[in-house]
């Protein structure tokens, strides 16, 4: 699933249609029947940002539209006018530019934007004791690695920032919250910030525990380990030997 780190670059690349009169496209049905189209044709783009795993397009009139990528989507800019090949869920056309969206099954419009996520990872400067404090709030024996990845509690972090940032503050995902401490958490949502912030800048670091179950770990040589977590049974990856369990 797309993470806040490819949003906030999506993000970047879509700024060049910022201020522009936008032609406006739905050539996907299901797209279609939100009637996004016919509702945004014309208007100027007045913004594009990146919020958690969102994607907000601000129209004159107060009009928002709200993309979320879930697996499988992304967003392309190019030239206008080139050529398709399939069927992209929407095209927002400049004056020289188009952004193209692809398998992008979750587009809303709305008039008041996002108002129930956390503290955007990405922002500068992060909000990071708003984030501990949304992590306290919740019932002490969640784990940590379930509730980082709470779009309510912090916005932006997926599965693999998840595992990256725990082992890196040498924390294991399957800690209750009431066992962590607020060091703790902010050592990880830090980690997370660093890590999520290199990427947005094209310097991603290699990863060390995602999707390398059985492997050993960079740094003591244990097996690396994964089990569903949470309510999604999300894969946690972690370290047995070198993340804090207790």
């Amino acid at each position: 699933m797309p993470e806040g780190d490819s949003l906030h670059r999506a993000a970047r690349k879509l700024q060049v249609l910022v201020g522009e009169r936008i032609a406006v496209e739905t050539p996907h049905p299901r797209a279609a029947a939100e009637r996004v189209a016919e509702r945004l044709d014309g208007r100027r783009l007045l913004g594009v940002e990146a919020v958690g795993k969102n994607l907000l397009l601000s129209f004159e009139g107060g009009l928002v539209l709200r993309s979320h990528l879930r697996m499988s989507g992304r967003w392309q800019v190019r030239e206008r006018g080139q050529a398709v090949r399939g069927t992209p869920w929407l095209v927002l056309a400049g004056r020289e530019r188009e952004a193209v969206l692809w398998n992008g099954p979750v587009l809303e419009l709305s008039a008041r934007g996002m108002r129930r996520l956390g503290p955007d990872i990405l922002v500068e400067p992060p909000d990071l004791a708003g984030m501990v404090a949304n992590l306290r709030r919740e019932h002490p024996s969640r784990e940590l690695g379930d509730a980082l990845l709470d779009q309510r509690l912090v916005a932006g972090i997926g599965n693999v920032w998840k595992a990256e940032s725990l082992w890196r503050a040498r924390v294991s995902p399957w800690l209750a919250l009431d066992e962590t401490t607020d060091e703790e958490l902010e050592r990880v949502l830090r980690e997370a910030v660093r890590l999520m912030r290199a990427s947005v800048e094209g310097g991603r670091e290699e990863r060390a525990v995602y999707r390398k179950a059985g492997r050993p770990c960079p740094r003591c040589r244990e097996p690396i380990r994964s089990r569903g977590q949470g309510d999604d049974n999300r894969t946690a990856y972690w370290c047995p030997g070198c993340q804090r369990t207790a």
